[in-house]
């Protein structure tokens, strides 16, 4: 029988993997792909999708579509609760069941609360589309609900947005709610002003964009100053409720009081994690990561290998100590081809290569004709900042699109955005009020 491959998760890391399992030495492999979403989603653009910037479909493919010339590969829509890695079955939520000679899982990450999963209802994440409408939501129908409000201090309230996390995620956030405020919404409303409306940035550790230098950490506070963005540093949140989120400085407590506040804060692994750990007795790291061999492999299970974010995986250069891959998006490209590649180097009975990443570097955008650029090269680090930093980020960005359709109406709609400052996705239903 034909070898059978199953990839848990269609991120970067398993679609990588599964387009890698082609051609010359995979041809007689047969895959499958299942994943909770029937859509392969362009995280980085994710924020644009929740701050109306971007519609849905421009930073998400179908699944199917993308593997409709791979006639190896089976795609399925599912989600997988349970693993068997001795009788080597997956099962599914509604009962299916799954068989498998060799395992890949790139099930990603999710939200994490510091063990606080009841904030989540106040303060919702951003990890998939559903987030992204959430937060769209909450946003427009708090200048909506503002609108309407008589009471000073309640209008206070609903237009003081809150981003918790001060990585790229939040940083990108903050920004874009503040160009929001001060430039898309202006004239739009009768009964208040939306540039009175304010953004604050609270991040837990003494500085913005840890993983980046910290000139360019500076420049990133700068630039969001600049925006009109209040940035808190060194503010660890203690408290969180419908009504706003209590915080502790060096200065001491504080209390701010908003309707509509976003997580950004801390990422942890898929609970996949722990039905794997369960199956094959492997090791968690703190976050929930799989701790991996070398060649990516869970310890005690060659067949089995976990990448992307669910992989508490090292970089194994030659002459050098291993290091902690980062959780981007490159990093998880790389280890889905190179699980891949060590899948078809066991077949062939040749001896699995350790993975090795390759650094590209550290992008983040803070609003309109403002950024920060961290690159690795071979000649040294380079990194810039403003106006040609942006425009780097906006190629990068675009050209890892999948899809024609998709970089050309994410170029047509940033060059709308950029000479009108409309955000043309601005479409909501109440599902409720701001806060709830």
């Amino acid at each position: 029988m034909r070898p059978q491959v199953l990839i848990i998760g269609c991120g970067f890391g398993g679609l990588e993997a599964a387009r890698a399992l082609s051609g010359s030495g995979a041809a007689d492999i047969d895959v499958t792909v299942v994943d909770k979403t029937n859509h392969h989603l362009f995280q980085p653009l994710l924020y644009q999708v929740a701050t109306a910037g971007l519609s849905a479909p421009s930073i998400a493919a179908p699944i199917r579509h993308l593997f409709r010339r791979q006639r190896n590969v089976t795609t399925l829509m599912g989600e997988v609760v349970a693993i068997d890695a001795r009788a080597r079955t997956a099962t599914l939520k509604d009962g299916g069941l799954l068989r498998w000679d060799h395992l890949i899982v790139a099930a990603g990450a999710t939200h994490s609360y510091f063990g606080r999963d009841d904030w989540a209802a106040f303060a919702p994440g951003l990890k998939t589309l559903d987030d992204a409408f959430e937060i769209r939501r909450r946003v427009l129908l708090a200048f909506e609900a503002a609108e309407r409000e008589d009471d000073p201090a309640r209008r206070a309230a609903l237009l003081q947005f809150v981003v918790v996390g001060g990585g790229p995620t939040g940083v990108e956030l903050a920004g874009t709610f503040a160009e929001i405020a001060r430039h898309t919404l202006p004239g739009e409303f009768r009964r208040i002003d939306p540039r009175q409306a304010r953004v604050t940035l609270v991040e837990g550790s003494p500085r913005v964009l840890q993983a980046m230098p910290e000139s360019l950490s500076e420049r990133a506070r700068e630039q969001l100053a600049a925006l009109g963005v209040e940035v808190r540093v060194g503010a660890r949140v203690t408290g969180l409720d419908a009504q706003g989120l209590d915080f502790v400085t060096d200065s001491g407590a504080e209390r701010l009081d908003s309707r509509c506040i976003v997580w950004a804060a801390g990422v942890a692994a898929s609970p996949l994690g722990r039905v794997l750990a369960e199956a094959t007795g492997c090791t968690l790291d703190r976050a929930g990561r799989v701790v991996v061999e070398a060649d990516l492999s869970v310890p005690g299970h060659p067949d089995i290998q976990v990448i992307g974010d669910l992989a508490a995986a090292r970089s194994h250069v030659p002459g050098r100590e291993p290091r902690p891959v980062p959780g981007v998006s490159p990093g998880a490209k790389q280890m889905g081809r190179c699980a891949a590649a060590n899948l078809k180097r066991r077949r062939r009975g040749e001896p699995t290569q350790p993975f090795r990443y390759r650094d590209y570097g550290n992008l983040a955008t803070i609003g309109r004709n403002s950024a920060v650029v961290d690159l690795g090269t071979p000649a040294g680090p380079v990194r810039f900042s403003g106006y040609p930093a942006w425009l780097f980020w906006l190629f990068a960005h675009v050209y890892f699109l999948i899809g024609f359709r998709n970089r050309f109406m994410v170029l047509l709609d940033w060059a709308w955005a950029y000479w009108t400052y409309d955000r043309s996705a601005r479409v909501v239903t109440q599902r409720g009020q701001p806060g709830a």
